[in-house]
């Protein structure tokens, strides 16, 4: 009672000048949702006009955490050698900018399937939580993922959100965006429509945007040829082995539907190499919009998935089990994003 703001201003000036108690500043400051948000509003604008700023030290002693996010990417094939998808890339600089204004470290590390991320991070108290990106075949990536489940590791992944699902995941209406992608082919006429990517267990990102367009087809009663079908991973190289492929077996299609805009960007080679006219003769779509996908010639019609929410709901997922608290919406929207590929 009675405390004034001292020279060098702490959280407990801030519940004086505020009205609340000092532990409802720190949870303010952390961007606790058990604080309502006028609340919480108030509390930081005295922050900043005090100059207030968290001292993490001594905020990490008295919880025992680190305030330490870790991102950790898994090797992809690439051809300029980074090893990093390019869509990851996109998404990095979302997470970086929500650490940052949580107030959080992030440290972003290759690591290989047979490291013992937990130990490396949480259990030596490097990090609170890991966020994985870039994982590549599932059924190899499943087993890890259990263990970190048994070790109680906080950690969230971008990836395939479904029923067997383990462990917190982030990813787009897959299912929802290939639907799209077929609606949208076939009001352009497209009636025999291929698909380029491993629709399977290994890949199941893959597998709902193909079970999409399927359902697509069959409610238009359009019927879909499985030669049409080319199983193919995420690389513009093997996208181009993989159109190849697909122009061998001398079936006719009049569309391709590419699981990613790297596949896409392959195959879209290949098509002019056999002569075939993008999109008088064959129309084309991706997957990601990355910023290339736009400057092909002609441009790509893709599906863009929400980069910014993307990265801010893989932080708030890590934090939301680390404060005991629900954490937001697993499935973020994607949007067709329309261009010359497919006839505009």
């Amino acid at each position: 009672m009675g405390r004034r703001p001292s020279n060098k201003p702490t959280s407990f000036d801030i519940a004086y000048l505020a009205g609340v108690s000092q532990p409802t500043v720190s949870r303010a400051l952390r961007g606790s949702k058990a604080v309502s948000l006028a609340t919480r509003q108030k509390i930081e604008a005295i922050a900043r006009q005090l100059n207030y700023t968290v001292d993490k030290n001594a905020s990490s002693l008295r919880s025992q955490r680190s305030n330490t996010l870790a991102l950790l990417f898994f090797e992809d094939p690439t051809p300029d050698e980074s090893n990093i998808n390019p869509f990851f890339l996109s998404m990095l600089g979302s997470i970086t900018r929500h650490c940052a204004a949580r107030g959080l470290d992030l440290l972003i590390s290759f690591q290989k399937l047979d490291d013992d991320w937990h130990k490396k991070y949480q259990e030596s108290h490097r990090a609170d939580g890991l966020i994985l990106l870039g994982y590549g075949d599932y059924t190899l990536y499943e087993a890890r993922l259990r263990q970190l489940m048994r070790s109680g590791t906080h950690f969230v992944r971008w990836g395939s959100v479904d029923q067997a699902t383990i462990g917190a995941t982030i990813g787009s209406d897959n299912f929802g965006a290939g639907r799209l992608v077929g609606e949208h082919l076939l009001a352009r006429g497209r009636r025999a429509i291929a698909f380029l990517g491993q629709a399977d267990s290994h890949y199941p990102e893959f597998e709902q945007r193909y079970a999409g367009l399927l359902r697509a087809m069959q409610t238009a009663g359009v019927k879909p040829d499985p030669q049409l079908a080319v199983d193919v991973i995420s690389s513009e190289e093997l996208g181009y082995e993989a159109a190849k492929k697909l122009i061998a077996r001398g079936k006719p299609f009049d569309a391709i539907f590419a699981a990613s805009d790297l596949i896409a960007i392959g195959a879209l080679r290949a098509l002019g190499e056999a002569g075939l006219s993008v999109p008088g003769d064959v129309a084309l779509v991706g997957f990601d919009d990355l910023p290339a996908a736009s400057h092909t010639s002609p441009p790509l019609t893709t599906v863009m998935q929400d980069m910014r929410h993307a990265g801010e709901a893989l932080v708030e997922t890590v934090l939301a089990q680390i404060e005991d608290r629900p954490p937001p919406p697993a499935v973020l929207p994607t949007r067709l994003v329309v261009r010359a590929s497919s006839g505009g």
